[in-house]
């Protein structure tokens, strides 16, 4: 059974990155109908938080991708790591050594000078006919994995081909620290192995770690599961993806007014394709995803191609979703959409504007709040030209039928009866009852606004003539 991970660090958010390798090794697992681990990698216990635990659990399920086991904590697993180093030491597999950090550090500065790559000089390392130096008194060793000297580490990564690095470029990696905590390398090793996971996928930032892993796995001879090295996200201008780029919390999509759905989707085309299609459902993904069509090379980031999607899946959208998460967004802006008009005709009308909830709650905001025009706008737009058309338009509204149609016909006949064109009486309009001047059509702004509210902001902001 194919089985893969997830595996955060819980030292900061859920970010892009992070989500797209969760999002490819979910799909992976559910395409082939295995199972989706989620590991938090908490080892290291002076940076990770329970603040960030949680943002990453939030950001897993926002964007719905459930695990099957998990999630399971490393730090709940040290008496099970403890018992794999002993096995390692028992096998001649590992060794402890008790250099300083003052005499690592003085052994770099040498291999520096002599101008080698500095690494560990194997100096505690039994060999046989070596003799090892008398361990300091009072000092607390590390453990260090015994690498094998020579050969190489080959794998076929199911991203970037045959990877093969010789073992002359790996040190004898510490795999417990003094205090007895393990290291992150080893610790994976060991989850990987318990966890049965068949197929690693994760961010190519962890390539010069797998040739340490695969290592470890075979002295405790245990099976290599098969790598897939994911490339990095750049950003739009080809630098490395920061937050300026949208490198933030996955979380903060949701408050930018993102669709779980438009980011999945969107996530799935980057390093992803499957021929020309741009827009699909989490379940033709599934039924599509594979590695072979990964590509090696970078994904870049676009802020606008995201955009584009979550507008098409805003229009997808049912109008009664959109106003379920349109109540929330305008309650954390004071507003009550139940004083006012009818939250699915407004969201029905405003829907095709927006291209995130936000703009939909912006472009919502007219229907739900008084606001004056400004003086700007009034000179700018309320006329001497226009003055006797919007005060014989003021006074037909109050006999008209309030619908669409009857309010679309008053405006063109008074446009007409004045030798207007409609910009010159619809825009001023706008402006005296929304103190804005662009919103959806006039009649469909009018009919939503309602006869009272509408005839009270003209009867308010529409000045007398000759004022």
């Amino acid at each position: 059974m194919v089985r893969t991970r997830f595996a955060p660090s819980p030292t900061g958010y859920l970010h892009i990155g992070g989500a797209r390798t969760a999002l490819f090794s979910w799909a992976y697992a559910r395409h082939h109908g295995g199972q989706f681990i989620l590991r938090i990698e908490d080892t290291d216990i002076e940076r990770s938080t329970p603040e960030a635990v949680q943002a990453i659990l939030d950001g897993m399920q926002w964007l719905g991708l459930e695990h099957d086991e998990g999630p399971f904590y490393q730090t709940h697993r040290f008496m099970r790591y403890k018992e794999v180093i002993e096995q390692l030491l028992a096998s001649g597999h590992a060794y402890h050594c008790y250099c300083s950090s003052e005499e690592l550090d003085a052994m770099r500065e040498a291999q520096r000078a002599r101008g080698e790559k500095p690494r560990y000089d194997g100096r505690w390392r039994p060999e046989p006919g070596k003799t090892l130096p008398v361990p300091p008194s009072g000092v607390q060793p590390v453990v260090r994995f015994k690498n094998p000297l020579t050969g190489s580490v080959a794998w076929k990564d199911l991203v970037k081909g045959v990877i093969e690095i010789s073992n002359t470029e790996l040190d004898d990696l510490v795999i417990a620290r003094a205090d007895g905590t393990p290291t992150y390398n080893f610790c994976v090793v060991v989850d990987d192995w318990d966890m049965k996971i068949t197929h690693v996928i994760r961010g190519d930032d962890h390539v010069n770690n797998t040739p340490r892993q695969i290592n470890i796995l075979k002295a405790l001879g245990a099976e290599v599961p098969q790598y897939a090295h994911l490339s990095m996200i750049l950003g739009d201008d080809g630098t490395k993806l920061s937050k300026r780029h949208g490198a933030v919390s996955v979380m903060q999509y949701h408050e930018d007014g993102y669709l779980p759905e438009a980011v999945i989707n969107y996530l799935a085309r980057l390093g992803w394709s499957h021929g020309d299609d741009e827009i699909f459902s989490r379940e033709q993904f599934i039924q599509w995803f594979d590695l072979d069509h990964i590509t090696a090379s970078s994904a870049q980031f676009n802020t606008e191609k995201l955009r584009w999607i979550n507008q098409h899946y805003i229009k997808q959208a049912s109008d009664a979703e959109l106003v379920a998460d349109l109540r929330v967004r305008m309650a954390k802006r004071g507003l009550d959409i139940d004083q006012g008009p009818d939250a699915l005709k407004v969201v029905a009308l405003v829907k095709e504007r927006a291209a995130t909830l936000n703009d939909l709650a912006d472009e919502a905001m007219l229907f739900y709040q008084d606001l004056a025009p400004s003086a700007d706008l009034l000179s700018q737009h309320v006329t001497e030209e226009n003055l006797a058309a919007l005060h014989a338009l003021k006074d037909r509204l109050g006999n008209s039928d309030w619908t669409r149609e009857a309010l679309g016909a008053l405006v063109k006949d008074v446009a007409k009866e004045f030798g207007l064109k409609m910009p010159k009486l619809a825009m001023p309009v706008r402006v005296l009852v929304t103190g804005e001047p662009q919103t959806p059509s006039i009649d469909a702004t009018l009919e939503l606004l309602g006869r009272e509210r509408v005839l009270a902001r003209l009867e308010e902001h529409l000045p007398q003539p000759g004022m």
